[in-house]
């Protein structure tokens, strides 16, 4: 009996075709059904972000796995359980890695040039020039939180788009840094040498909120954030009451502690740019993911042969 792969979030189509040429039966989990009513079907399960797969889920599933993560965060999936249980967790770090880069880019130039703003206005029939005018990128100092591979390649771009930049991890190999036009720093300095502070770290316990009241106070007066990394990053809250005294500049987010951010007070304020979590969401990077996850889940299912095991 072949192997079954559920898949719950949308991967590219090349991958499906893959598994299921390779000898893996592979169904697509429906709008209206329910992973846990489900889950007992399957040896492996393929998510991105919007799935939660938790210890109650795993509890219903008898015969999984492995369960794939199709991107870099698995804080969508208790990995506590899945060790408990025996279960596999793997990752794709890498395909995702040059479309989170470039959007966090593409958001950090629409809140510089007001292009949101300058959008809906001439939509409306308006031209406000004297009232859109922006900063430009050239010369600003530029502070990214995290220093793995979105970290490295944007502190590459951005050194050649003529930036200061300056990086805090946990640990930084001080003269990859250099080689990439970067200056390592303590987070404190970061945050008051930085006109914009980027996020690129994963969520956990001990990143949760780290940018909250006093992080942001710390912030130059005029700067600006960015979170294209994980929504729980961030005191939203906080944020708001920095962004509607005017303590900060702008944010540019494109995750939220809630997704979607349904009632949140951000929404309201024009100083914000927002979209719907899509820093992975390219043609290019999904095929990536897809063809990449395949192959992985291919190995696991077929070969029983283990890779990225988080």
């Amino acid at each position: 009996m072949k192997p079954r792969v559920l898949i719950c979030d949308p991967i590219g189509e090349e991958g499906i075709e893959l598994m299921r040429k390779a000898g893996l039966e592979v169904d697509i989990l429906g709008r209206k059904e329910n992973l846990a009513n489900v889950i007992s079907n399957y040896e492996g399960v393929i998510v991105r972000s919007q799935t939660k797969v938790t210890a109650e889920i795993m509890n219903s599933a008898k015969k999984l796995k492995i369960i794939g993560r199709a991107g870099t965060g698995v804080d969508n999936i208790d990995m506590q359980a899945a060790q408990v249980k025996g279960i596999k967790v793997f990752n794709i770090p890498e395909a995702n890695t040059n479309a989170a880069c470039e959007h966090t880019l593409a958001m950090i130039f629409a809140m510089l040039r007001n292009i949101p703003q300058g959008h809906a206005g001439v939509k409306a029939g308006e031209w406000e020039r004297d009232k859109l005018v922006g900063e430009e990128l050239a010369g600003k100092t530029i502070g990214i939180v995290g220093f793995g591979r979105i970290g490295r390649l944007l502190a590459k771009k951005l050194s050649s788009l003529e930036c200061s930049v300056r990086v805090y991890d946990t640990f930084i190999d001080k003269g990859a840094a250099a080689s990439l036009g970067a200056k390592p720093v303590d987070i404190q300095v970061l945050l008051k040498e930085s006109d914009i502070v980027t996020l690129h770290v994963p969520l956990s316990e001990s990143t949760r909120h780290m940018i909250g009241a006093n992080e942001l106070a710390v912030m130059k007066k005029g700067s600006c954030l960015v979170n294209c990394a994980r929504g729980g990053l961030v005191d939203e809250d906080a944020l708001y009451e920095a962004l509607k005294s005017g303590h900060l500049r702008g944010a540019a987010l494109d995750v939220f502690e809630r997704e979607p951010p349904a009632g949140s007070p951000l929404l309201s304020l024009s100083n914000v740019v927002l979209t719907p979590h899509l820093g992975a969401s390219t043609a290019q990077a999904k095929r990536r993911v897809g063809m990449q996850i395949a192959e992985h889940m291919i190995n696991a299912l077929l070969h029983g042969r283990f890779k990225n095991a988080v």
